[in-house]
This record gives structure tokens, sequence and C-alpha cells, in this order.
């Protein structure tokens, strides 16, 4: 190619998209920027997971201890868990302690016992027998049916 005035002139650069450097850094960080929040997406799904498991084993086993927990309380039927007098032999104008623990039970009776008495799983009423008595515990659920225990407190 020649000039206006004759003299040669250079060919023009062209400028190749293949030799621009910065198509090539925007490559890297474009792929580096994929793999970052490939990790991280990952990493999350990973941790939900991990949370759901740690939840369902904690639901898993607070229903086991929940079930424990009520056989030891009586479960569904009606029972005297305990019936015991601390200490069971007395000096006369001494008092000891009758202790009860009931299942299920609506009402409770006592006899022969001055205090009123209730339905719980671990109680204990005094009394001042003035000879040897024999207590009688008798429960009762809310279909009517009972049960009964007795316990001899001796007076020395």
């Amino acid at each position: 190619m020649l000039s206006d005035a004759g003299d040669p002139q250079p060919p023009a650069k062209t400028n190749s998209a293949l030799k621009n450097p910065l198509l090539y850094s925007s490559m890297l960080v474009g792929i580096v920027l994929l793999f970052t929040v490939w990790t991280l997406f990952s990493r999350w799904q990973e941790n939900l997971a991990m949370e759901r498991r740690w939840r369902e084993e904690k639901a898993r086993k607070q229903l086991e201890d929940d079930r424990v927990a009520l056989e030891q309380l009586g479960g569904k039927e009606l029972a005297i868990q305990s019936f015991y007098a601390s200490p069971e032999a007395i000096h006369k104008g001494e008092s000891t302690q009758l202790c009860y623990g009931a299942a299920n039970a609506k009402t409770v009776q006592l006899e022969p016992q001055p205090n009123a008495v209730w339905p719980s799983y671990a109680r204990c009423v005094t009394v001042s027998p003035a000879q040897n008595t024999v207590y009688t515990l008798t429960i009762s659920d809310a279909s009517g049916n009972t049960k009964t225990q007795s316990l001899r407190v001796t007076v020395e």
C-alpha cells in the first residue's frame, strides 16, 4: 500500500481476540469464582443435611427418653409404684413418714390417716401412731379400677 505521498505504509495491526491477556485473565477469574461458589454451595448443602440428621437423632432420642420416663412412672396402667414407712419401727410418741407413689390414679386413700392425700408419683405424710398400726393405701382410676397395698408400722 502506498500513502498519498507515495511512501509504502506498513500494514495495519489487527488485535486478535485470542492474543488479548484481559480475556484470559477474565476467564481465569470466572473459573475461580465458579469453583468458589460451587464449593460454598456444596458445603452449605452438607451442613443442612448434617443439621437435619442431628434434629432427627435428637427427636428419636427424646422419644425414647419419653417412653422410658412413661414406663418408670407406671406406663398406662393403674399401679402403686411405692408404699413404705421410714422408719418402720418407732418408739411411742415419735413419728414416721409414710411415703407412696401412684401411677395413673384419680383418687388416693390412706387409712387410718387424718391428713389429706392425693395422687402423686412421690409423696410422704407424717404419722404418729400410738400403737402398732396397719396402714392401707387404696388407689383408683377414672374407670373405677382399684389397687390396694398395706404396711405395718411397729410402735415399741
